[in-house]
């Protein structure tokens, strides 16, 4: 199959959150079980200087927007054999120190940005000499391209277009922007009325709802959530309404990059049957955050954007009160100026408990993993979440919240003893929080049954190869209509 893969964000060339490791993950993993991929992402600042292999291509990609005439380059990279990036250029609208905002607020004009974007995707997939037969894209930001591609399938002579999938991996994000905004898809009034209306705004992720040939969210039980009044942002209803066409797919990992064996990020290797090196990297993690190397104090880590969806709030409430005890915390993240401040004033007065650096790092990210004994994930929703299945990977039992895909890939001893590899609880509070981070420290003073809960979290299985085949169906089905 042909398919034409559209995102803001890309791994390894740009990324926010799990939108990019996604994105590049289930690329290879196609490209892998032979099928033709192309990804189409911006050229943001920094890619050309990191991959020095881009090469610009003769093609120019030239838009209207509104009343006016916006030109872009168009740049590619090829990864393998059935695999191939292209890079919108357009530094007036890309070459930025963020990819959404700068200094916590959101680039006044990602509005015009992201539709520019969206007509790029919806050019080539109409002119590409490979012809893609599936458009798959993602989120607000590429929310528009359905409908482009509707009215150019309907009106402008494109008699073979694809259909396309959209992969909803945020609702709450919508891409919500002044009425004016629309003038620049320059697309009848019709799909405003009949898609992007919110309210008298533009809403980007809701124009891709109504237009797109299918849905997807990336775990079965958000695809359920996302119909109810709690979870849907206002969207339920016209998610109900598309209900037979939106699909709920788990996100696969990378283990090619998260494992334990082969990883340059990590002090020292291990593996399910020689748990050995585990202890190793906690020492390793405990120097580096400067924290006193007590092998006996069970180490908690979490790494995170730090914003109320994540349940910062209550983790931060809940620290509070286990402090009396000996264990030790480490956090990796950044976000709310706030919920910064919050955590550096917990480490000003927990030294020797709390090591906290904002910010992202990737190797680091691998080190918490692979170093803390527990991984805190309070999420108040998530969608899918990577991370639970990261620590699952690198035998850290995680501590999540009975929602989304954390549900979906924690086994808790309440539901499947023997099978257990984590630990879940309920209720969105501090409180359900702590009394779930006392059971891990039961856990922990039982080093029989911790190993157990290590070797079943190690055993599970989220690799993309396990979850291609519900894609491919997906494909399938919007191609028969």
């Amino acid at each position: 199959m042909r398919i034409l893969l559209a995102s803001s964000e890309v791994h390894p060339f740009s990324k926010t959150g799990g939108l990019a490791d996604m994105t590049g993950a289930l690329a290879k993993a196609l490209a892998h079980a032979g099928h033709r991929v192309g990804i189409v992402t911006p050229l943001y600042r920094g890619i050309q200087e990191r991959f020095r292999e881009i090469r610009r291509e003769d093609w120019q990609l030239g838009q209207p927007m509104g009343g006016k005439f916006a030109q872009a380059e168009l740049w590619t990279l090829s990864l393998a054999n059935r695999l191939k990036v292209y890079f919108i250029s357009k530094p007036e609208y890309f070459d930025r120190a963020g990819l959404y905002n700068e200094n916590d607020a959101d680039y006044s004009d990602n509005g015009e940005r992201f539709i520019f974007f969206s007509k790029c995707v919806a050019h080539l997939a109409r002119y590409l000499p490979w012809k893609p037969e599936i458009i798959q894209v993602n989120d607000w930001q590429t929310g528009m391209v359905p409908a482009l591609v509707h009215h150019q399938s309907r009106k402008e002579g494109w008699g073979d277009a694809p259909p396309v999938c959209l992969t909803i991996h945020n609702l709450a994000y919508q891409g919500l922007f002044p009425r004016n905004t629309y003038d620049l898809t320059n697309l009848p009034l019709d799909y405003f009325h009949t898609g992007a209306d919110q309210t008298g705004r533009v809403n980007c992720l809701k124009a891709g709802i109504a237009f797109a040939d299918v849905l997807t969210t990336v775990s079965p039980r958000y695809a359920r959530e996302i119909t109810t009044e709690q979870f849907g942002c206002g969207l339920d209803a016209l998610l109900r309404k598309r209900s037979a066409r939106l699909f709920g797919i788990l996100n696969g990992v990378d283990y090619a990059e998260w494992n334990t064996t082969h990883n340059l990020h990590l002090a020292a290797p291990y593996s399910i049957h020689r748990m050995r090196g585990k202890a190793v990297n906690k020492a390793a993690l405990q120097r580096e955050l400067g924290l006193p190397v007590v092998p006996e104090a069970p180490l908690f880590g979490t790494i995170t954007r730090l914003t109320e969806q994540k349940g910062i709030d209550i983790q931060l409430g809940a620290l509070e009160e286990m402090f009396s005890t000996k264990m030790q915390f480490v956090l990796l993240g950044s976000g709310a100026p706030e919920y910064e401040r919050a955590c550096h004033r917990l480490a000003a007065r927990f030294p020797r408990r709390v090591g906290v650096r904002l910010g992202y790092d990737t190797g680091l990210a691998h080190r918490i993993e692979a170093g803390c004994d527990f991984y805190l994930m309070p999420s108040k929703y998530e969608p899918c979440g990577l991370n639970q299945m990261y620590s699952l990977r690198y035998g850290t039992i995680p501590i999540v919240r009975k929602t989304g895909g954390l549900d979906d890939t924690v086994v808790d001893a309440g539901e499947d003893p023997p099978r257990a590899t984590g630990i879940k609880f309920t209720a969105y509070s501090s409180a359900a929080l702590a009394k779930a981070i006392r059971k891990a420290m039961v856990l922990f003073h039982r080093p029989d049954v911790l190993t157990t809960y290590r070797r079943n979290a190690m055993a599970a299985d989220f690799s993309w190869e396990r979850t291609l085949g519900e894609y491919e169906r997906v494909y399938q089905s919007a191609k028969l209509g």
